[in-house]
Parts: structure tokens; C-alpha cells; sequence
């Protein structure tokens, strides 16, 4: 009798916060299913497509939007969007996702470290993008007019590129102005499990002006009043199945904390996190060769040496020391360098 009671309420509750189906690039996906889609996007001289799940869950709730492969060298985040594919499960989802496997897609497939080759422009420069201008911007004013703009949350997930070295964390942003929208960002980077959290403290910065671009994809988000998180997992374009589980195992553990799941809502959380509040840039002063005598995760202090630029001849150009002391975020992994190109950063924790 209890069980039959407790059918029946299941079945009021889903009656009257039952979801409704969800219109993208208009086509039905229906509550409990996911739909893909390839989005045909084309400028004067290029096209593409960007591949799109929707997945609309069986009762009324947010929409998240995730994005990954902004660079399409960094393949951890393209692979565990392959993952999420699979492992949300609509059927048990409260709400919908709104995932981009790959947003860059010639630069996957021309394997383009940083840029798109199509018209050699940084995407992740590019937001919100422009509806007539070349194919990045174009693909940015997409994500910006139908994921971004329909999401209640948001997180883009990044990696090291081809050169980079990179500590894997988990990032917010956060404004003195949005007390709660940064807040809500705050613990979906808690969410992530990660131990490192940067914080991105917009205070003063341009890109937060009506007028101005905001350049970044979830900066855009947050501009917009989204809580909004990055991932950075993996390095140096290499596809690691332990940054691919730990990003799609993360990403499911957001969607508990914003009870996004009906099965198995409860989220876990680290005891302790690493704030990390500050970060110090290093450019090079020359081109040349680069040894670095430090690689991601390593602590420093102010003054250490941690990596030397030579001339093609292997004459010592400049020695790269600790401008700070803290935790080594990035350093360039292979041996070239340009000159102002950042090479080294350096982060550094809340105390």
C-alpha cells in the first residue's frame, strides 16, 4: 500500500512539473529524449557545422549550457563531450542541457593549436560574436544567440593546447556587482571537484562594459547575469583518459548540485580547495628555444629560476625567473618560443 501511494504521488508530481518540449534551431526535442544537431555555419568564403546535443529532460527545471573543443587542439574536453553524450541520461534529467561537443571544428579537424584555420582568429577572442561577420565570429554570435542566451547556467571547458603545460582546475567569475551570480558560480566550481579553483574577478575590467566586447565565451555568459564556470583539464594536446573522466565525472556532478538529476541528487564536494586569487604572466623577450626547468603544479618563490631562452645557436638570450611566488598554472612544454608570447603563469592562492 505505502509503495502504491508513492507511485501515485510520482506520478501528480510529474503531471504538474512535467517538462515541456524544447525548441533548438527549430526543431521539437521531446521531453525525456536528446536530439542532435549539426549547425551549418557560413561566411562568404568558409563553412562548417557544429555538432549540438539537446537533451530534454522529463520534468521542469534550468538549462545548462556546456561548451568545449572553443579550442580544437585541447582534446580532453571534445572527447568527454563524446562521453556526455551517453552518460546524461534524459530520462532522469530535470531541465535541459544544451551540449557542444566540438565549437571549433575546423580546427579540430585541421589539428589548429589556438586558432581557427579558416581565418586564423582565436574564438575564444571572439564573443558575441558578429551574425555577418568571418566564420569565427559567426560561430560565436550562434553561441551566443542559442546556447548562451537560453541558458540559466553556463560552463565552457578548456584544456592545454598543443604547447601548454597546464595544472588542471576549475575557474568562476566574479563581480562585486553580482553578489549572487557570483556566489552561484562560486560553489558550481566547488561542484566540479577539482582542487585548484581560479577565481576570475571581473572588478574593473573592460570587457564587463555594455559597450564593449567580452571577448571570452563564458565571460559573455557572465556578462549576461549567468553563473558561469570554466573547466582547464589536460595539456599539451595529449588525450588522457584520466582529464577525460575527470571532466565528465565532474560535469555530472555539477548537474546534482543544480539538481539537475533526478537519480542520484546527492553531489559531492572536496573537504578543502585552493583558491587561487592572483595570477602573474611572463612573456618571452625573444625568439628562440625555450628550456623550462619547472612543468605545471610545481610551487616557486620570487626569484627562482625556471626556465632559459636560447637563439637558434644556444646562446642564453634570458633567463625566466618566479616573478611571484605561487603555483606554476601554465609553462610553455616545447621548445619554441616568440617573442611577446607568454610562456610562464604563475598562480597564486588566497591566504
Amino acid at each position: 500500500m505505502r509503495h502504491l501511494i508513492s507511485l501515485i504521488l510520482l506520478l501528480f508530481y510529474f503531471k504538474i512539473s512535467g517538462q515541456s518540449s524544447f525548441v533548438f534551431f527549430g526543431e521539437e526535442v521531446k521531453p525525456g529524449t536528446k536530439k542532435h544537431f549539426e549547425i551549418p555555419i557560413n561566411d562568404t568564403n568558409n563553412s562548417t557545422i557544429i555538432p549540438v546535443t539537446v537533451f530534454c529532460g522529463i520534468l521542469d527545471g534550468k538549462t545548462l549550457g556546456i561548451t568545449a573543443g572553443i579550442h580544437g587542439y585541447e582534446y580532453p574536453p571534445i572527447l568527454a563531450g563524446q562521453k556526455l553524450i551517453k552518460s546524461i541520461n534524459p530520462k532522469s534529467l530535470k531541465g535541459v542541457v544544451i551540449l557542444v561537443q566540438i565549437s571549433n571544428l575546423a580546427s579540430f579537424q585541421k589539428r589548429s593549436p589556438f586558432v581557427n584555420p579558416l581565418d586564423n582568429k582565436n574564438l575564444n577572442r571572439m564573443f558575441p560574436g558578429k551574425k555577418d561577420g568571418t566564420i569565427s565570429e559567426r560561430i560565436a554570435n550562434f553561441i551566443t544567440k542559442e546556447v548562451i542566451s537560453k541558458s540559466d547556467y553556463f560552463l565552457d571547458i578548456h584544456g592545454g593546447d598543443a604547447s601548454e603545460d597546464l595544472m588542471s582546475y576549475s575557474a568562476y567569475y566574479s563581480n562585486s556587482s553580482f553578489p549572487n551570480t557570483s556566489l552561484k558560480g562560486k560553489k558550481m566550481a566547488e561542484s566540479l571537484l577539482f582542487e585548484n579553483t581560479v577565481v576570475f574577478n571581473t572588478n574593473g575590467k573592460s570587457f564587463m562594459k555594455k559597450n564593449l566586447p567580452s571577448l571570452y565565451c563564458s565571460a559573455e555568459a557572465f556578462k549576461r547575469g549567468i553563473p558561469s564556470v570554466d573547466i582547464e583539464c589536460g595539456g599539451l594536446g595529449k588525450v588522457e583518459n584520466k582529464s577525460v573522466h575527470q571532466i565528465e565525472s565532474g560535469v555530472l556532478n555539477m548537474m546534482k548540485h543544480l539538481e539537475m538529476t533526478i537519480d542520484s541528487p546527492n553531489p559531492r564536494f572536496n573537504k578543502r580547495y585552493n583558491y587561487i586569487t592572483e595570477r602573474t604572466y611572463h612573456k618571452s623577450s625573444f625568439n628562440g628555444i625555450f628550456y623550462a626547468n619547472k612543468r605545471s603544479g610545481d610551487y616557486v618563490t620570487k626569484g627562482m629560476e625556471v626556465g632559459t631562452v636560447t637563439d637558434y645557436f644556444g646562446n642564453i638570450q634570458e633567463i625566466i625567473y618566479a616573478k611571484s611566488d605561487g603555483v606554476i598554472l601554465i609553462i610553455t612544454g616545447t621548445p619554441p618560443v616568440n617573442k611577446n608570447e607568454t610562456i610562464l603563469v604563475i598562480g597564486k592562492s588566497k591566504k
